[in-house]
């Protein structure tokens, strides 16, 4: 099958630029600087564009089915300086003999050009080597990430056209390391999911379980104890829907798929009525509720059962966590940046080790949270997405003995 020969006019126009400049050049040190006569002029311009132009043509075609078969950077740069040193030599031995040079002088001519033809061979050869060092390093580096090792990165001492590709592509390589980061990271939260929603899950079906094959067989008579059963069962039943409900919401925050019904809400009336709401469980368990509400607090632009919502988990995970005969107080102040709602209590407050996780999904430290203590470790979670949704800000501070503040900021108005 032959092999076709296009000639495309982007390649030739430069090449036709360089011989016209070289072309004027001659002219203009034959003129002013060599002061040549006419007749010379003019025979050095027929013997210029005679030679130049089929050997030009010749040149283009040998560097075009040449750079075809050639597999390396550094041949084609070489092949580019050979032809140019071939083409510029023809050109002046023809312009030479055809202007009568004598003898003597054309072989030092010839001398002199051979000598200039191998020295600019020799920058060739570095210019060529220079390009394929630069070009095995960026295939090294494309080959590492390719088998996985994200940690690659390429370096160009040159500061040209190769380093900027240098820097593409270890910003490239910065990329997919923080997304492989992200997806491992992903992998394990949803790993971690599953095994916590296994647990919860599984544990009172268990329960719930032994006691219905407990009453159908006959194992519990006494009607104390099936009242007891009944009231178990509805409890765990109750449990597992709170935790179905958890992960359907927390779903829909994750993904923004929750659309905000916006409104005028005054904190410290919903705090009011949240406190109002909480006072009998926190008496059962020996505990004290205070409120101190900052006075002529701006309304914020929020739904206001989801931040009651912030506010109930808030308040029942300090419930949960301070003993009987503790104290917890619920503070509202204006700050710079909008309102802020405090919740601290006086319980044993949070291992250091612990805060850093405190709003994962499931988390429950040794002394923050514990299954023994109750909740499936979702409401700290569910608090996080739904302030972050009102473009809002939540973290905790807990000195050592010293309880924990549970703290939340909303804007005054959306941005």
């Amino acid at each position: 099958m032959g092999m076709r020969l296009t000639l495309k006019w982007q390649e030739i126009w430069p090449v036709l630029l360089g011989l016209g400049g070289a072309f004027l050049a001659a002219l203009g040190i034959a003129i002013v600087v060599m002061q040549a006569p006419s007749s010379d002029i003019k025979d050095l311009v027929i013997f210029l564009l005679t030679s130049s132009l089929p050997s030009l043509l010749i040149g283009y075609l040998i560097f075009t089915l040449a750079r075809k078969r050639l597999r390396s950077i550094k041949q084609k740069v070489l092949l580019a300086y050979g032809l140019g040193i071939a083409i510029a030599i023809f050109n002046i031995y023809v312009t030479s003999r055809l202007m009568f040079v004598s003898q003597h002088d054309f072989l030092l001519l010839g001398l002199l050009l051979i000598f200039a033809g191998l020295l600019s061979a020799s920058f060739g050869y570095l210019l060529a080597t220079n390009i394929t060092q630069s070009l095995t390093r960026l295939q090294e580096g494309a080959a590492q990430l390719a088998t996985g090792n994200f940690s690659a990165r390429v370096k160009v001492d040159e500061v040209d056209e190769f380093s900027e590709v240098a820097d593409a592509f270890n910003m490239m390589a910065d990329e997919l390391q923080n997304s492989f980061a992200q997806q491992k990271e992903l992998e394990q939260m949803r790993r971690n999911l599953v095994a916590a929603v296994s647990h919860d899950l599984r544990t009172p079906l268990t329960s719930v379980r032994a006691m219905v094959e407990a009453l159908a067989d006959d194992v519990v008579t006494e009607p104390e104890a099936v009242q007891r059963y009944y009231t178990n069962i509805l409890s765990q039943t109750k449990s597992l829907s709170n935790l179905i409900d958890d992960l359907f919401e927390l779903s829909q925050l994750e993904t923004e798929q929750i659309q905000l019904q916006l409104e005028p809400v005054n904190l410290n009336d919903l705090l009011s009525d949240v406190l109002e709401s909480m006072q009998a469980q926190a008496r059962n368990k020996g505990l004290t509720l205070n409120g101190v509400f900052s006075p002529n607090l701006p309304n914020i632009q929020a739904e206001m059962l989801k931040i009651q919502r912030v506010l109930y988990n808030l308040l029942q995970n300090a419930i949960r966590h301070t003993p009987a005969g503790g104290t917890i107080t619920l503070t509202t102040q204006v700050v710079p940046h909008g309102v802020q709602v405090d919740v601290a209590d006086t319980g044993p407050g949070i291992c250091a080790e612990d805060l850093p996780h405190i709003f994962d999904q499931f988390f429950r430290g040794e002394k923050s949270r514990s299954r023994e203590t109750g909740g499936a470790g979702l409401g700290l979670t569910i608090s996080k997405r739904i302030v972050e949704a009102h473009h809002g800000q939540i973290w905790v501070d807990s000195p050592p003995g010293q309880g924990a503040k549970f703290s939340f900021t909303l804007p005054v108005s959306q941005p």
